[in-house]
């Protein structure tokens, strides 16, 4: 649908909203994607919004719910009953029933869960909301076709039949033991062109990749990723047979982990949107700019503690801007290469052989940066800057080199150091690196102006 058709479609529903006209509001709603719905809610008055979703049948809204903005759907479920909950999540996969019933209090929660009809859907529902969100279990759902290795085409079409009556697609068939150990998968090929009475075992294939229910989200991602796979088997310590998880739950996860590391890069330490109110886009911005503002100091210190080159070679000053960017700009180049190899495990090798890779690079980038400076500085400055000579610009290029070495090895080494020690390298980036570089920068380069100039 255009953003048109969505502004005409939104307003025709507030003035039928405004007027209760329900009549008109359902045949207006009925047919658009789930997805559609929930952007058009998004668009809605809170109180207009939850008058929609309470008017609507749950087989409809359930699918709206999981696909509604975070903020809205927390306001929307605060303002539902437990039993009315219960209806949504009763019509929902149990992946995304468990992804509803885990922002809820606990005491709703087990409200919720006690009005759920189907005690299978709930003890599915229930076991789910065991596993950390970020792991497989976390993005596992309990709905899966499996078959026993033992039985014959005929026995497992039928059981298949019944499997599948609940379903609402069937991506794959599992093919398990005795003890419902994951064995390998079946293909609907083999399956229609087998005589019915042939066992399984004969025609399954045994070449299947599987994850652990305790894997990390990030692990789940890049075996899909490396296998171009749309569906994965979830295994427990055993190798039962636990769950399934597919592209959709893996798209969103990464989706939300690249929002996270895109907003922390860029010094935002919470989970924001352009929507939220003052008070919360103050606590999420509000630290780094706190560090970045005792950076500055720090750097002032720095500075004066040079100040008699101010008489001297008054002309340096005009070259710290510089200096500081640059640093500033290699070393979230460096941290950025690295945050995001260590995300999809293409990060290989010691961390000392990655050390020297980032010095070479640095090198020729930094030689290369100075020699443009050095000619800048012979045809242009020379006519600008007042004291500028070769040897204030053999001093700049010589501290342009040495810096962009340096900072590509904080930006390097503080990632892979942070991830070493458990903690998501993402919050390198940004606002830490460029503060930290910008202090070293200065320092490195009024060092090395004073053995070189003398002051």
């Amino acid at each position: 649908m255009t953003h048109k058709g969505y502004k005409n479609l939104t307003h025709q529903l507030q003035k039928f909203i405004e007027q209760k006209n329900n009549a008109k509001i359902i045949p207006l709603l009925e047919g658009l994607h789930a997805a559609d719905l929930a952007e058009i809610l998004d668009q809605l008055d809170f109180e207009d919004a939850l008058y929609v979703i309470r008017l609507l049948e749950s087989d409809v809204t359930a699918d709206i719910i999981a696909e509604l903005d975070d903020d809205l759907k927390e306001k929307i479920l605060e303002n539902l009953s437990a039993k009315e909950i219960a209806e949504e999540v009763e019509e929902l996969e149990t992946d995304d029933a468990a992804d509803i019933i885990a922002d809820l209090p606990e005491d709703k929660k087990v409200e919720v869960i006690s009005h759920i009809d189907d005690k299978d859907h709930a003890k599915d529902i229930v076991e789910l909301l065991r596993y950390d969100e970020d792991t497989a279990g976390g993005l596992m759902g309990k709905e899966y076709i499996k078959v026993n290795e033992n039985w014959n085409v005929l026995r497992s079409v039928a059981e298949m039949r019944k499997q599948a009556e609940e379903m609402d697609k069937v991506h794959t068939i599992y093919v398990v033991d005795d003890h419902d150990r994951l064995e390998g998968r079946l293909s609907l090929k083999k399956l229609l062109t087998t005589s019915t009475k042939t066992p399984i075992k004969e025609v399954y294939n045994d070449n299947i990749h599987f994850v652990n229910v305790n894997d990390s989200a990030d692990e789940v991602a890049r075996v899909m990723q490396k296998y171009d796979l749309f569906v994965i088997p979830v295994v427990d310590e055993m190798g039962v047979l636990v769950g399934q998880i597919t592209i959709d739950d893996v798209v969103d996860y990464i989706k939300e982990e690249a929002e996270k590391d895109y907003q922390m890069a860029a010094g935002i330490s919470e989970d924001v949107e352009a929507n939220d109110n003052l008070l919360q886009q103050m606590r999420a911005r509000l630290p780094w700019l706190i560090v970045a503002l005792v950076g500055g100091f720090i750097s002032v210190i720095v500075l004066s503690g040079f100040g008699n080159a101010m008489n001297k070679y008054g002309t340096l000053f005009f070259f710290t801007p510089l200096i500081a960017a640059t640093a500033g700009n290699v070393g979230v180049q460096s941290s950025a290469i690295v945050v995001q190899g260590l995300a999809n495990g293409t990060l290989n090798g010691s961390i000392w052989k990655r050390l020297l890779k980032e010095v070479s690079l640095s090198l020729v980038n930094g030689i290369i940066l100075a020699i443009i400076l050095l000619l800048i500085g012979k045809f242009l400055l020379d006519h600008i800057l007042t004291g500028f000579d070769m040897k204030m610009g053999i001093t700049v290029a010589i501290s342009l080199v040495t810096v962009i070495i340096m900072a590509s090895l904080i930006g390097t080494f503080i990632p892979l150091f942070l991830h070493k020690r458990g903690i998501d390298p993402a919050v390198a980036t940004g606002p830490f690196i460029t503060t930290s570089n910008d202090i070293f920068g200065i320092y490195v380069f009024f060092t090395i102006a004073k053995l070189i100039l003398g002051f």
